[in-house]
């Protein structure tokens, strides 16, 4: 009997420091996820859950780095400013999250898809050459759907966009691509299509987000 209780009592003082020995790694557990989770909290844009232009800029260029059809894709929301003044911030806060919503479903998982500020989204995807045009039509209709409020009122939406491919432009640098869409997003603002940059887009410089013309003519900024 005694040797039983011997043995038992062995087991118990195994037990007893398995269990106190998986508290701690519980709790480095428990920190790890929470850990995880703040650091993703801080690569998302709360209001649309896109990549904030840090994160987006670091899975951009891996897309861009890899051999293939990518294009990148400058998206700009159209007259957000009266939405925003007619309707209150709420309702332009819900239009930011319907285009966000709208651009994931568009570019797919393996995209990179950002905001970059304000009314302002980058898209960096595979994009097939022979399927370009298609896509972007595709996309411009997606913007174009009204937005439902949660009050049950509908708002008429817009966007311009430009997209730019290493082919037409002749690099694979983020910056240069981009600057290329955007400028093509600014030769059709309003017009309700794509736009498509060409080597010459590149040239177009801008400064703190505002494109500067070709030689005398004005400086002009986004239109809202």
């Amino acid at each position: 009997m005694e040797s039983v209780l011997r043995i038992q009592a062995r087991f118990g003082q195994r037990a007893l420091l398995l269990t106190a020995a998986a508290v701690p790694l519980t709790g480095w557990a428990v920190h790890a996820v929470a850990l995880h989770k703040r650091l993703a909290a801080t690569r998302r844009d709360p209001l649309t859950g896109l990549l904030r232009r840090d994160a987006y800029t670091a899975r951009a260029r891996r897309l861009l780095a890899r051999p293939g059809d990518v294009a990148v894709v400058m998206v700009d929301a159209d007259r957000f400013k009266k939405i925003n003044d007619q309707l209150g911030h709420a309702a332009g806060d819900t239009v930011l999250a319907a285009f966000g919503a709208r651009l994931t479903a568009w570019a797919g998982p393996r995209a990179s898809v950002g905001r970059l500020g304000g009314d302002e989204f980058a898209v960096v995807l595979e994009l097939p050459a022979g399927r370009r045009e298609q896509r972007l039509e595709q996309l411009v209709r997606m913007l174009h759907t009204p937005v439902v409020l949660d009050d049950g009122r509908t708002v008429d939406v817009a966007a311009s966009v430009g997209a730019a491919t290493p082919a037409a432009v002749g690099t694979r640098d983020l910056s240069a691509l981009q600057r290329a869409a955007d400028a093509a997003l600014y030769d059709g603002k309003h017009s309700g299509r794509p736009v498509f940059a060409t080597a010459a887009h590149v040239t177009i410089p801008s400064v703190n987000g505002r494109r500067l013309g070709r030689p005398g003519t004005s400086v002009w900024g986004r239109a809202a």
